[in-house]
């Protein structure tokens, strides 16, 4: 869990300059697969596009922390509206 929070605190400081927060992140067995889940937030919320642009600047990142031991699907999301 240590990489994670490393991972996490990473991410917050590259998101920053586009106002995005790092709400979560965690590793979450599904079926047979692996899911490396980023949760985003922001004020006004995210649309697509945001999370896509995100998820370009996220990419890089997570491949040079190696947080997971066997292969992962990454999965960005914003953090839920209700």
């Amino acid at each position: 869990m240590e990489k994670l929070e490393e991972l996490k605190k990473a991410l917050e400081k590259e998101l920053a300059s586009k106002d995005i927060v790092v709400d979560d992140i965690f590793i979450e067995k599904k079926g047979k697969y692996q899911f490396l889940t980023v949760v985003l937030d922001k004020v006004g919320g995210i649309d697509l596009d945001g999370i896509v642009d995100a998820t370009h600047v996220i990419n890089p990142i997570v491949d040079k922390y190696d947080v997971c031991d066997s292969e992962y699907i990454l999965d960005v999301i914003s953090k839920e509206r209700g």
